[in-house]
């Protein structure tokens, strides 16, 4: 498929300059974000604003999505010095919100549950007062990895659902069913955790599955949901199937507020991270 053109409103401009002073502070303290790995748009903003989202458990996922930029060559062991590692730099950057994810670990028996939660315990320890949202992989539906998750008392819960049920074939080794069951879990087992989601759009779904979508998310007790434009990060990625008007955005938004969801943000750049403390209202 010949690649679209982007539109007028998707011509935000990264500058690699002004990310001087944080990449520096990531290069000192051995950290990864997602903001680097998947070539996030909204970077240069970011990063000028003193906010990352750390990709712990390091740079290689066990999956093969085809609509991602995360490395997939063969993951490492995790780093025990990591949780302090990443502590130490929500210290310093004097975060009141921070969102911590990682690639899918299917090589390890836990998913890499325990470093999420020495990771969250690290971050009480370091800096109390900042309010720590985990963006977690599905564990393969391991219902003893997301407890200890749970255990660890994040903020907010997030997972991903990404698309709807027909495009799943985008994202290689997951399941529909199993990630909506990891959000109806979180809640039964956590009922005052804010559970939370997100969908990129422009994959090729309608507008009908994607009520249904909604709907699912309700049931399942979530909270949040970001809706955001798809940008295929190169030519070898699954490509953009169309770009969505920001009016259409503000549309979907009011749908999924109407069955039930309590906040959502949905814009062209809305990223399941961007603007995280937005949710729920501000500490």
């Amino acid at each position: 498929m010949e690649s679209l053109r982007k539109p007028e409103w998707l011509q935000k401009k990264v500058n690699p300059a002004a990310h001087a002073e944080m990449e520096g502070l990531l290069k000192e303290l051995s950290l990864n974000t997602v903001c680097q790995q998947a070539r996030c748009p909204n970077i240069t903003e970011c990063f000028r604003q003193r906010q990352a989202t750390f990709l712990i458990l390091g740079r290689a996922c066990t999956r093969l999505c085809s609509f991602c930029s995360v490395s997939k060559e063969v993951p490492l062991a995790p780093e025990r010095g990591e949780p302090t590692s990443v502590a130490e730099a929500v210290r310093r950057l004097k975060l009141s919100h921070v969102v911590i994810t990682s690639p899918t670990r299917d090589d390890l028996p836990d998913g890499g549950a325990g470093q999420y939660a020495d990771t969250v315990a690290a971050i009480r320890k370091a800096s109390p007062g900042t309010r720590i949202e985990l963006l977690i992989p599905d564990f393969m539906g391991n219902l003893e990895a997301l407890k200890r998750v749970l255990a660890s008392a994040p903020d907010i819960l997030g997972h991903n659902l990404e698309t709807v049920p027909r495009l799943y074939a985008i994202r290689s080794g997951a399941d529909y069913r199993r990630s909506l069951r990891l959000l109806a879990e979180a809640h039964r087992l956590e009922p005052e955790l804010k559970t939370k989601s997100g969908l990129m759009l422009g994959l090729g779904e309608e507008e009908g599955e994607l009520l249904a979508v909604f709907k699912d998310l309700v049931d399942a007790g979530c909270s949040y949901l970001s809706l955001g434009q798809y940008l295929a990060p190169s030519r070898q990625h699954y490509p953009v199937q169309s770009f969505i008007e920001p009016e259409r955005f503000d549309r979907l938004k009011e749908q999924a507020l109407a069955a039930g969801l309590l906040h959502v943000e949905s814009a062209p750049y809305v990223r399941s991270s961007y603007m995280a403390d937005r949710y729920g209202g501000k500490l």
